[in-house]
């Protein structure tokens, strides 16, 4: 693209904001029809929300259509709702903007906490990169385990752990409310701590180019600090990390369910599920559009701070490309993924072996022993048998739904003008509320819960690979591709699809667990996989409330989530070294 074309894009940027109106126009017709769509009577699940201990007569439903309007159908809510009308709860009966400004604000500063959080842990995980490179000492490669176990611990079983030991036992910090700053200690440490792990294992991939660039070369040589070169090589990569943040820590403000039940937070993603599961429109419908524009403002300024930092050699297309340099591999490379491996095997051959579905009650939660080396869950059931059984049930969907993912946020990063205002209207839509929304259409099922959490998983690659290919377009060697005859399809499989191939690939491994847990949380709701199914991210959640009196029986699938995530990262760097 010439320079006068870029120009224009920048001064016309309508594609983004048609995008931006349909998307969010989209969002909200569907939430207003979630009560005509889930197939059951909104009058009869707003009087259960209500008073869940009455039976239901005729009468009563009869006079809660007529009080709520519901024989005028979607349509009316909805005009009604655009009138600027947010109008009262259905349920409690109490105006809809009050709660939705408290809410927010609570949201808003438990994001800003997880947000420093993720800041400190992302420096650490990378700090050993920007030390050694700004040195000119970075010989050697890294394998990413500690981002792969960082990144693939589950948000609500460390937010478990950390409100028994660091809340109840030790007594640090209040466990339990939201009254004042050290309340948000606890949730902010659980939400940031997996979320940090995710973006410094990006960044750290990423440095050894910046390292590696002529300028790093001529400015140690000249005598230049090693700030001066962490610095620029911070300045150089961040860009190409930064959009991970409107999904990974923005969508903490809508996705961050768990935690805030597990810390009794009545923060803004809590609201929204519990307004779903009550069908109660007016307090769902204006939830959702503060999550949409919350998405479009954290949108915009993420692409205003990434220009920023790349500043006139983007707007020049004089951008140099970032190549990763050959780096010795660890010789302990082989060893952890063969580990891995071994384990993950074991444990799935030895649990085949056995039978998941086999109650007895006189074992609840034992701890284990040989006749159970895991122990048992609640109800008695081999946790091993359980684990082993599930392995390929929760990999196979786990990893459809990823490629899937990354395929779509592929396509759609390629086309950055029409897809960022899509992009980042979806960031901010928890995955519960679109399974919601699609078990009204196709019921509950794991095919349901996997499209759900496609619907929204786009995103984080979606935004990644429009920053990569911004940047990749806007350097010396595509003007000379282009100027030498190179075609579309040419630069495409030459140029651009390799140089966001690896880091696409990189962040779908990060993010394999998290797959996992999203998937979970739904059959946890009743919206994906159904018990008796023995499943991964099901056995935590069934099991979360345990963890205090009988911590084995998340130790199992914890650990093999995690085994599973080191085994993707090693074995990925593998297969970059036989490149």
């Amino acid at each position: 693209m010439t320079a006068p074309h870029r120009s224009a894009a920048r001064r016309f940027p309508w594609p983004a904001a048609l995008g931006r109106v349909v998307a969010g126009a989209a969002l909200l017709t569907a939430v207003g029809l979630l009560p005509w769509l889930s197939g059951t009577d909104p009058a009869l699940t707003v009087l259960r929300a209500r008073s869940a201990d009455q039976d239901p007569t005729a009468q009563q439903l009869d006079a809660i259509r007529a009080q709520l309007d519901l024989d005028q159908g979607p349509l009316a809510h909805l005009l009604h709702w655009l009138g600027g009308d947010a109008g009262v709860s259905w349920v409690s009966g109490e105006a809809v903007l009050p709660q939705i400004a408290t809410a927010l604000s609570v949201s808003l500063t438990l994001m800003l906490g997880a947000l420093v959080v993720t800041l400190v842990v992302a420096a650490l995980v990378c700090a050993r990169t920007i030390v050694l490179g700004s040195r000119r000492r970075l010989g050697r490669d890294r394998t990413g385990t500690t981002a792969a176990v960082l990144a693939s611990l589950p948000k609500f079983l460390l937010a478990s752990v950390l409100a028994t030991v660091c809340g109840v036992w030790w007594g640090w910090f209040p466990s339990s409310g939201w009254e004042g700053p050290q309340w948000m200690v606890l949730p902010s440490l659980a939400l940031g701590i997996p979320s940090g792990a995710m973006i410094g294992g990006m960044l750290d991939q990423s440095l050894p180019a910046a390292f590696h660039e002529p300028w790093a070369r001529t400015a140690h040589a000249c005598g230049l600090p090693p700030s001066y070169l962490a610095r620029n090589a911070l300045r150089r990569t961040l860009p190409g990390v930064l959009p991970q943040f409107l999904p990974t820590v923005v969508a903490l403000v809508g996705g961050a369910v768990a935690v805030e039940k597990i810390f009794n937070i009545p923060g803004l993603g809590r609201l929204a599920l519990d307004s779903a599961i009550a069908q109660d429109l007016p307090v769902l419908q204006t939830t959702t559009l503060a999550l949409v524009l919350l998405g479009v403002a954290a949108g915009v300024v993420v692409r205003l701070l990434r220009h920023a930092l790349l500043g006139r050699p983007l707007r020049d297309g004089a951008l140099p490309t970032l190549h990763r340099p050959r780096l010795v591999p660890p010789r302990s490379l082989r060893w952890i993924a063969g580990g891995c491996a071994l384990v993950l095997v074991g444990l799935v051959v030895a649990g085949l072996l056995r039978d998941p579905l086999h109650v007895d009650t006189a074992a609840r939660l034992l701890r284990p022993s040989a006749a159970h080396p895991l122990g048992t869950d609640s109800l008695g059931r081999d946790l091993l048998a359980r684990l082993g059984h599930g392995a390929l049930r929760t990999a196979g969907v786990a990893f459809g739904v990823t490629a899937v993912s990354a395929l779509a946020g592929l396509l759609l990063g390629m086309v950055p003008r029409a897809s960022a205002g899509l992009t980042e209207v979806v960031s901010t839509l928890p995955a519960v509320l679109a399974g919601l929304l699609i078990a009204g259409v196709t019921g509950p099922s794991v095919f349901g819960a996997a499209c759900a959490v496609c619907a929204v998983g786009w995103t984080p690659y979606a935004a990644q690979t429009a920053a990569l290919l911004e940047q990749e377009r806007a350097s010396g060697h595509i003007a000379a591709s282009v100027s030498l005859g190179a075609g579309r399809a040419h630069l495409l499989r030459r140029h651009l699809l390799p140089a966001v191939g690896p880091a696409l690939l990189r962040n779908a491994l990060l993010r394999l667990p998290t797959t996992v847990l999203v998937l979970a949380s739904l059959g946890f709701l009743g919206l994906g996989e159904q018990p008796p199914t023995p499943e991964w991210g099901r056995l935590l959640s069934e099991n979360q409330p345990y963890v205090e009196l009988a911590p084995w029986t998340v130790l199992g699938p914890a650990g093999a989530l995690i085994l599973l995530s080191v085994l993707a990262v090693t074995g990925s760097a593998l297969g970059r070294r036989e490149r």
